[in-house]
């Protein structure tokens, strides 16, 4: 395999495998889980430490987004405005919740920073327990390379801005928070329906792959899907209010 071949992603004849829950993606899940539990114990630490450390993954995923942009512009590819908006913007939830992670330190506000930690817990724990891309290859090229480190990066820095303390998750103030998520639905919506560049990117359509997977009719996976949400982002909230309370009384 020439670096051509592997910096485009071309696979050769045959290389597709089921490797969800393989020996690499339990690695990377363990890797993942140990460098979280180390970045952990920098919670005592100084602001300037603490911040320096989610600038830091928020470059790496910077890096691997650029890159993967400035590859596909290389390809041999008629440049139309459908290509170049498709190669250049974030399509499904795991890249806008990248470019929030991204972002997040530049912004430096506790809703952001909140809002930031559930998405990308969301998208990571749904990639990992179920990878479509990345695992399913016997060669690790470049396309795959940048699933797993921007998915395994994503997991690491949301988790730390919450065990780094970043966040900070209040009902008075979750209002913000709602509207970040209204914001992400209706940049999905451009995408479908206005730039036509992104058929389901919060998988919300019609015969979607997660509705696939859970064998129901689409009436009943909007219940489920809007259910679930509202139970992910509630438990937050919840949880630290009930950490608040006891705390209050002891």
């Amino acid at each position: 395999m020439t670096f051509h071949d592997w910096i485009f992603s071309i696979y050769p004849d045959g290389s597709n495998i089921d490797g969800a829950w393989g020996p690499l993606h339990i690695i990377t899940l363990v890797l993942v889980i140990g460098v979280i539990v180390g970045l952990s114990f920098l919670k005592n630490k100084s602001e300037k430490v603490k911040r320096g450390t989610i600038i830091a993954i928020s470059a790496l995923i910077f890096v691997f987004e650029i890159s993967r942009r400035i590859i596909g512009f290389s390809r041999d590819i008629e440049f139309e405005s459908y290509i170049i908006l498709r190669t250049l913007l974030p399509r499904p939830w795991c890249a806008i919740s990248c470019w929030c992670m991204i972002i997040a330190p530049i912004v430096n506000k506790r809703f952001f920073y909140n809002y930031t930690a559930i998405i990308g817990i969301l998208c990571t724990l749904v990639f990992f327990a179920y990878p479509s891309v990345g695992f399913n290859h016997k060669y690790i090229l470049f396309e795959d390379l940048y699933s797993i480190s921007t998915h395994s990066l994503l997991l690491t820095g949301s988790i730390s801005l919450i065990t780094l303390r970043f966040t900070d998750f209040k009902y008075k103030g979750i209002w913000k928070e709602c509207i970040c998520l209204a914001v992400t639905f209706a940049y999905a919506f451009i995408e479908i329906f206005v730039l036509k560049i992104d058929l389901d990117p919060l998988y919300f359509m019609p015969d979607n792959e997660v509705q696939e997977i859970l064998g129901t009719s689409y009436p009943l996976y909007l219940v489920i899907y809007i259910s679930f949400l509202t139970v992910f982002f509630n438990a937050y909230y919840l949880i630290k209010g009930l950490i608040d309370k006891r705390k209050h009384k002891a």
